[in-house]
């Protein structure tokens, strides 16, 4: 299998806290889309750095495209699109105004390209980007990530705060990149309903250190949540189980196969999980295989 990214052993370590990415693996296969998810200080951000050499690794290995991200390789960003979840483009400069910028900046840039999208989205090439809304300035920061023959998308919480149709449109556009199966997405996002639309892969991590990496299919339609009173608990096997949590007199179970499961215990609850209700039992939980 071939890679768009490959993340080994990352960590970083920073003075006065206890933080720290330890050790952090998994792998983007080409053609893919991975959710990234996690909670506030997870980090989530501190990876997506890390992979930008925008922050120096302490260990561990990071290739894109089977080559290593240096200062010096600065070639390998021609093929990264980045989209942050705050827009850094100068408020005064139209969209026009900016192709030109960026025309000069990157090697590969696609002028015809970046009009073709900013038709696509509706945005206008004459006004200013400070009379923007947040849903058209992360319009126009799609349209930059995608205009220089980009083949890895980093999203790092590109939907958050946009109106549902925005984000529909933005989704169907991921869609459409990932058509070409050299190109692949890494979406770091909160909105758990755009990732079991649009991801192939969910990663979660927690506390710096990764703690499921799984086909989203997966967890969607195999994974399941038993809800049971103790007796009933004390009778399974810890091999049966990926984690669970107290909530009250019940304790809920987190099944990595319904099927199986339910053929065995008949008379147990036994829910389908979203990913909303996954994450919890997957970082809280008070037992993690």
């Amino acid at each position: 299998m071939e890679y768009a990214l490959q993340v080994e052993n990352l960590s970083k370590f920073y003075k006065n806290t206890e933080f720290k990415l330890d050790h952090v693996t998994f792998n983007i296969p080409k053609g893919s889309i991975m959710g990234f998810v996690g909670k506030n200080g997870a980090g989530k951000s501190t990876t997506i750095n890390s992979i930008l050499n925008i922050i120096n690794k302490d260990s561990g290995e990071i290739k894109i495209f089977g080559r290593e991200m240096t200062d010096e390789t600065t070639s390998i960003r021609e093929d990264i699109g980045v989209v942050f979840d705050t827009v850094n483009f100068h408020e005064e400069l139209t969209a026009k105004k900016l192709e030109k910028v960026l025309g000069d900046i990157y090697s590969n840039w696609d002028k015809e390209l970046f009009f073709s999208y900013l038709e696509k989205f509706k945005l206008p090439t004459d006004k200013k980007i400070k009379t923007f809304s947040r849903g058209m300035t992360m319009k126009l920061s799609i349209s930059v990530a995608l205009s220089h023959k980009t083949r890895l998308l980093i999203l790092d919480e590109a939907t958050a705060g946009l109106d549902p149709v925005v984000r529909e449109e933005m989704l169907d556009t991921f869609l459409e990149f990932v058509e070409d199966e050299d190109n692949s997405i890494l979406m770091s996002s909160h909105i758990s309903s755009d990732l079991e639309r649009i991801a192939d892969y969910i990663t979660v991590i927690d506390d710096g250190k990764i703690i499921l990496t799984e086909n989203k299919d997966t967890l969607v339609y195999e994974y399941g949540i038993a809800r049971m009173k103790q007796n009933d608990f004390d009778k399974l096997e810890k091999s049966e189980y990926i984690s669970y949590r107290q909530r009250g007199l019940q304790i809920e179970v987190l099944i990595s196969d319904k099927k199986r499961f339910s053929k065995k215990y008949p008379d147990v609850i036994l829910d389908e999980a979203s990913i909303d209700e996954i994450l919890p039992l997957i970082t809280k939980g008070e037992e993690t295989r």
